[in-house]
């Protein structure tokens, strides 16, 4: 028995349905990572399955590759795909101009190559997820483990010269483990509760010995999917000037949250 979709997964899943859509035939793809970016990877499959299509997919993370290999499709490393036609991925925060934070699934220094090296990027989110400035959301900071302490000091420095509200850093923990990135680096979560600046604040932060990518991902978002608990999805292409809004249908019997 499948659970009853909630407000919150019904507009990631109608997201996600529609997301699908820009996929045609033969394209290399980006995959995210996240709980939105894994309905859009099982849509992907099925509508793959359905229409047959033939896609090269890169998967921002290990957890990704392997519930898209699952699901049936060929996962390739960005090395040997080259460049790709189009990334989809999920954001923790987006503003008016499709600026992002992204890294609360940790994965952030891969889905930022992913998708710089792309075409075109897609982000896929609910409503919720939309601020008027940045920095509500802690933005991750990816660091090596060597000397880690010594790097939040410096972004404790750094920080009080920026446009922003608070400075409170904490290393992300797995239970009683510091969490660790594939790359088998630490996070730190800026608490910063506003974000005058973004562009300053990525350049400054990645100048810090010891940092080696932040969760500001400025320039990189040329459309966002935004899901609405109704069904509703609003299309808005940064690019074009365009905003679409449509209903998405499905069944609740059809509940692509399944194994998640």
């Amino acid at each position: 028995m499948t659970r009853p979709l909630s407000p919150a997964d019904r507009a990631k899943t109608a997201a996600a349905r529609r997301s699908v859509d820009f996929v045609e035939d033969g394209m290399k793809l980006g995959l995210g990572t996240g709980s939105t970016a894994a309905l859009m990877v099982r849509a992907l499959a099925a509508r793959a399955r359905d229409e047959g299509l033939k896609l090269t997919c890169v998967a921002t993370s290990t957890r990704t590759a392997r519930q898209a290999e699952g699901e049936g499709l060929s996962v390739v490393p960005l090395d040997e795909a080259g460049w790709l036609d189009l990334t989809i991925d999920g954001a923790d925060e987006f503003d008016g101009d499709l600026s992002l934070i992204k890294g609360g699934g940790g994965a952030l220094l891969q889905e930022k190559i992913v998708a710089s090296a792309s075409d075109r990027m897609i982000v896929i989110t609910d409503a919720s997820k939309e601020v008027k400035t940045l920095g509500a959301f802690p933005l991750p900071v990816e660091v090596i483990p060597f000397g880690w302490t010594t790097t939040r000091m410096q972004i404790e420095e750094l920080l009080g010269g920026m446009d922003v509200m608070g400075t409170e850093i904490t290393r992300r923990m797995a239970g009683d483990e510091p969490f660790r990135t594939d790359e088998g680096n630490f996070i730190l979560d800026l608490a910063l509760n506003r974000i005058g600046d973004a562009r300053a604040l990525s350049a400054a932060l990645n100048q810090v010995p010891g940092v080696v990518e932040n969760g500001l991902f400025l320039g990189l978002c040329d459309a966002v999917v935004i899901g609405h608990a109704d069904g509703r999805v609003e299309t808005r292409d940064l690019n074009a000037g365009t905003v679409h809004e449509e209903r998405v249908l499905f069944e609740e019997s059809d509940n692509i949250f399944r194994d998640l």
